[in-house]
């Protein structure tokens, strides 16, 4: 399979101080990576595509380091995760799917305490499409006060035979997170998901 060609990048973070309640003393970091690359199927049906996850790993495993340098550098850090694409219009969805395994692994790869699935959202769209990016927890998919999104986008893509690519990463949960259930300081590690 040929190796990704890369047209453009981008890094988002947001530094969340409040939602209307009382403000942090320490604000939690929500950021996106996206990586927009040329669909090397778009146009055609092509039975054979599992070869490409392969391709995409060196690229997934520099965006995982790129956004944790971008939260502060330290993989300890993070607590949340998730992951997306956008397909553009010449390609289909199972071009998305792609994703799942190097934009997943890499993140569990590089940061400690992640043995929770790696949610995630894909869809066809056209230009400026934007994507909702589901957020857990690393370790614990239970752990309500992480359930999160980030709304990513970039204006001029995914083109018609582009891929847009997304990892999502928060240092903490919902600034005023206060709905119960499974708490980070109680996670037993064990299953990914409590």
């Amino acid at each position: 399979m040929p190796e990704p060609i890369l047209r453009k990048r981008a890094i988002i973070v947001e530094e969340i101080y409040h939602e209307g309640g009382p403000v942090a003393d320490k604000p939690t970091k929500r950021a996106a990576i996206l990586a927009i690359i040329k669909n090397p199927f778009a146009g055609g049906y092509v039975e054979d595509i599992t070869g490409f996850m392969d391709d995409l790993k060196p690229l997934a495993l520099q965006m995982t380091k790129d956004l944790v340098d971008a939260l502060g550098g330290d993989p300890h850090l993070i607590e949340g995760y998730g992951k997306g694409a956008i397909v553009g219009s010449a390609g289909e969805l199972e071009h998305g799917a792609l994703w799942h395994v190097p934009g997943g692994y890499s993140m569990r790869e590089i940061l400690p305490y992640s043995n929770a699935i790696v949610p995630s959202a894909k869809k066809v769209g056209g230009l400026g499409a934007r994507l909702d990016v589901p957020i857990t927890h690393t370790n614990a998919s239970f752990v309500r006060s992480h359930f999160d999104a980030m709304e990513v986008g970039i204006p001029d893509g995914p083109r018609a035979d582009e891929i847009l690519l997304a990892l999502v990463m928060t240092t903490g949960s919902r600034i005023h997170a206060r709905v119960g259930g499974l708490k980070a300081s109680e996670i037993k590690g064990e299953d990914g998901l409590r």
